[in-house]
């Protein structure tokens, strides 16, 4: 139930951050995603470390389609959501991406149930280990820089848990 609260509430976030009517993903030029809503995310790692991260929100199919898709740059402390409303599994890949990317997927109570390392424009599919609710996409490698491993936890309120 929070959970669907917290995507009813994420979803209603002021409309003009949203297209109307997003184009088919044939339509849709080449480039990195515009307007999406952005928001926060806290990894806690399970010795007590967190490290937060400024999100977009890929929250529609188009959106998830698209993903981070053409996107040349990505700071460190940047990264991509994208929300599911049920867990099932699921799997990525990197057509059009030009960046490495660490591919985390977390279940619904918030837990990285794996982390997936996606290489630049690769078809390759990075399916998750288990159902899994979100991916939180950030740069590739930064995950084991951090020490962000399986069994971790985000914190946002798409999981029914409080930032801190």
């Amino acid at each position: 139930m929070l959970r669907r609260l917290a995507l009813a509430l994420l979803l209603s976030l002021p409309p003009l951050l949203l297209p109307l009517a997003p184009p088919a993903m044939a339509q849709m030029p080449p480039g990195p995603q515009m307007g999406l809503n952005r928001d926060t995310i806290v990894v806690e790692t399970r010795n007590g470390q967190r490290h937060s991260f400024h999100v977009d929100l890929a929250l529609t199919p188009q959106q998830q389609a698209h993903g981070l898709m053409f996107v040349e740059r990505m700071e460190d402390d940047h990264g991509m959501l994208f929300l599911n409303e049920q867990e099932g599994r699921l799997s990525f890949w990197m057509k059009n991406t030009l960046i490495p990317l660490d591919i985390i997927f977390v279940d619904a109570a918030g837990y990285i149930v794996n982390i997936q390392h996606g290489r630049p424009r690769d078809l390759t599919p990075l399916p998750s280990a288990g159902p899994a609710l979100a991916v939180l996409e950030i740069n590739g490698g930064l995950s084991a820089r951090l020490g962000i491993r399986p069994g971790d936890r985000l914190l946002h309120p798409a999981f029914g848990v409080k930032r801190p």
